[in-house]
């Protein structure tokens, strides 16, 4: 039941997509990274997709960060969750077998230090000059917002 008003509530905060440098899609959101996190997790699974991993990026960082002399914290809250989908995974390896490179699909969550808005992100599909693998891109990039939009 928790879940289910921290859902409702979160619905009514704005959503708002911001100016991106080519190779990523950035939105932002008012709200807890918890409850940002949990949405786009239950919009991935409610699109029938199943999640392969949760990458725990923030925690990484600040393990690893005296390892390699780094002080400054990136993120507070961070994690990127990986899933497929076989149909358009599919439709774009057979239009180019080299594709394989666009999966899994990545979608990260995250929180910066001094700002109170949760981030929503992915890596944007690269041009290309193949007629079949462009539309199967743009079905990856429309799920891919769509799943955002609906956690939104």
């Amino acid at each position: 039941m928790k879940k289910i008003l921290a859902m409702c509530a979160l619905l009514c905060l704005p959503l708002s997509a911001l100016a991106s440098d080519d190779y990523m899609v950035l939105f932002k959101k008012q709200g807890t990274f918890q409850d940002v996190r949990d949405s786009i997790q239950f919009s991935i699974e409610g699109k029938g997709l199943k999640i392969n991993h949760t990458n725990k990026i923030a925690e990484m960082l600040a393990r690893t960060g005296t390892a390699v002399g780094a002080s400054r914290q990136v993120y507070v809250d961070g994690e990127q969750f990986e899933f497929c989908s076989a149909t358009i995974s599919r439709e774009m390896m057979e239009a180019d077998p080299h594709a394989m490179v666009m999966c899994p699909y990545i979608v990260s969550v995250y929180t910066i230090p001094d700002d109170k808005n949760v981030y929503v992100a992915y890596r944007k599909p690269g041009p290309t000059t193949n007629p079949k693998l462009q539309k199967a891109l743009s079905d990856v990039e429309n799920l891919l917002t769509g799943i955002i939009n609906d956690a939104m």
